[in-house]
């Protein structure tokens, strides 16, 4: 079985929680040790906590579909890739895994036609923090658990 990707009609914010582990697999994480791969990270109960998050999120954001394999389909590698969130004291705030796709095994023409990535260069970041600082306007940050962003895939897509 692979994923079949499907587009994302809304933007989505969600805020899962992770369901609760079994007790034999109480295993403190290292503070400042971000795992390399799943094998790493599957021996900590944090960093289990933090995929399970991931994959509920995947489920309740209806990202994917299941679908039977069929040797002609190019299917994209994945990985996941582990972070450790701090405060700004320094403190673990907490662990974040992410489930990515390797698009970089993609041809184009044949899995994608076009890419974007929509992204907010330094420059403009900057001129609103100046305009902020100019207008006496209060500065708050927000980390999002989760976006999903509105996208429209041309192509079909299997993971």
């Amino acid at each position: 079985m692979v994923l079949r990707l499907r587009q994302h009609k809304s933007a989505n914010l969600s805020f899962v929680s992770a369901s609760p582990l079994q007790p034999h697999l109480q295993v403190t994480c290292s503070s400042d040790h971000e795992p390399l791969n799943f094998k790493d990270a599957n021996r900590f109960l944090c960093w289990q906590s933090a995929m399970r998050s991931e994959i509920a999120a995947l489920h309740a954001n209806n990202i994917w579909s299941f679908v039977p394999f069929d040797p002609s389909m190019n299917v994209v590698g994945y990985r996941w890739v582990y972070k450790i969130k701090r405060r700004a004291d320094g403190a673990i705030d907490r662990y974040k895994a992410r489930l990515v796709a390797r698009g970089f095994t993609q041809q184009k023409g044949i899995d994608y036609l076009e890419t974007f990535s929509p992204v907010v260069k330094p420059t403009t970041v900057r001129l609103v923090l100046a305009l902020a600082v100019s207008t006496n306007w209060q500065i708050h940050q927000l980390d999002v658990y989760n976006a999903f962003l509105n996208g429209s895939l041309q192509e079909v897509v299997y993971m």
